[in-house]
């Protein structure tokens, strides 16, 4: 369990740190511009793909931490009993999408790199890369929906 809570928590730091870069890096694009220095139009391609990726890999960490977006006015409303039922049905549902997403991410990832397609903007890379970390982190988010049936 530690090593797992070890892994969420270094996705966590990433993701902050991942932020943080792209903070910098859309400021200094700006200054730059406004002051004629350089062209640094890979900014705003490298801040694209860091939101998605960013997102990606703080979600298993939220919601381990029950820190995730959930709206609690029904839950709280309803009697203890059928708002477990309530909770207990939505993990199942959220473990059943992340399982659709890891199975279609993994099959999206094996295709693109078997084709070998490419992303080709202002920066050139392999498609597959923009799409490794969706089997990664909703696989987490399932094992974290499968963790909180068993509470």
């Amino acid at each position: 369990m530690r090593v797992y809570q070890a892994l969420l928590q270094a996705f966590a730091w990433a993701s902050a740190v991942l932020v943080g870069a792209m903070a910098l890096a859309v400021t200094f694009d700006v200054v730059a511009r406004n002051l004629g220095w350089a062209n640094t139009g890979w900014v705003v391609e490298v801040s694209e793909y860091s939101l998605p990726v960013a997102t990606l890999l703080i979600a298993p960490w939220l919601l381990h931490r029950n820190q995730h977006v959930r709206l609690d006015v029904l839950i709280d409303s309803l009697p203890r009993r059928l708002a477990l039922l309530l909770e207990r049905c939505a993990n199942l549902l959220g473990m059943a999408i992340c399982a659709v997403f890891v199975w279609f991410g993994s099959l999206l990832i094996i295709d693109s790199a078997r084709l070998g397609s490419m992303v080709v903007k202002t920066l050139s890379i392999p498609e597959w890369w923009q799409y490794l970390l969706v089997p990664v982190c909703f696989f987490l988010l399932a094992v974290e929906f499968a963790r909180r049936l068993r509470a």
